[in-house]
């Protein structure tokens, strides 16, 4: 049995060391937010924070988690998270919606490092942020428009 915080909670989870935290999510927990895209960290789509940092849980280990803090699309909250769901439904990001729950917790890692991103800023923190549909031109408008709320 390991220990997991997530989304503030501690939770005990029993599976391998070498399991990834996305299996652990959706198999044991049944949290269906965080989304399986390519298995090998490449599209972004299983991203969740460790201790603030979006990271890919698809090839994250259970055992390389230790007590750092996990939080999941379930649990994003905060000034930004409220600022970028309002601009996502605003702007209409969302087409199909199957990359999305990884997009918006890849920007609101980025809000809370550059509260006032650059086009260049958002390009280099959501590069690794696959949507098949081709929203980005809105992606990246909604960030900016929630950066501007954030703090109102």
């Amino acid at each position: 049995m390991l220990m997991l915080k997530i989304n503030g909670k501690e939770v005990k989870v029993d599976a391998e060391p070498d399991t990834p935290l996305l299996w652990v999510l959706r198999g044991e927990l049944h949290m269906n937010g965080t989304k399986f895209g390519c298995g090998m960290a490449l599209c972004g789509t299983c991203t969740v924070h460790l201790d603030g940092e979006p990271v890919r849980s698809c090839v994250t280990p259970i055992s390389e988690i230790g007590a750092r803090n996990i939080t999941t699309i379930e649990g994003l909250q905060g000034s930004e998270a409220e600022a970028l769901k309002t601009a996502w439904t605003e702007l209409d990001v969302v087409q199909c919606g199957y990359c999305q729950s990884g997009q918006l917790m890849s920007a609101s890692a980025l809000l809370k490092k550059t509260p006032n991103p650059s086009d260049a800023d958002i390009d280099a923190a959501m590069s690794g942020n696959i949507c098949r549909c081709g929203t980005y031109p809105r992606i990246r408008a909604a960030i900016h428009q929630a950066a501007g709320k954030k703090g109102a």
